[in-house]
């Protein structure tokens, strides 16, 4: 995948990024400069691309509650 390949995002992604990116050249930026900002605000905000493939989305919380049940019986 080239670099700046916007494949990894979802439609919902790409709809936040031009509704951002139209509100950035009412501002008077460039459109080239406007793009650049409206994704790095989707990555920001969501955690970049999010289409569904390998190891992706999978996140589980089973450290933190591994650390929450391991208790000893000593005090």
């Amino acid at each position: 995948m080239p670099r700046g390949d916007k494949s990894a995002y979802t439609g919902k992604q790409k709809r936040q990024a031009e509704h951002i990116a139209e509100g950035y050249e009412k501002r008077g930026v460039s459109a080239k400069e406007a793009k650049r900002r409206a994704y790095a605000t989707v990555n920001k905000e969501s955690g970049g691309g999010k289409k569904s493939g390998s190891g992706r989305g999978k996140t589980t919380s089973q450290s933190s509650s591994r650390k929450k049940s391991h208790s000893s019986g000593k005090s």
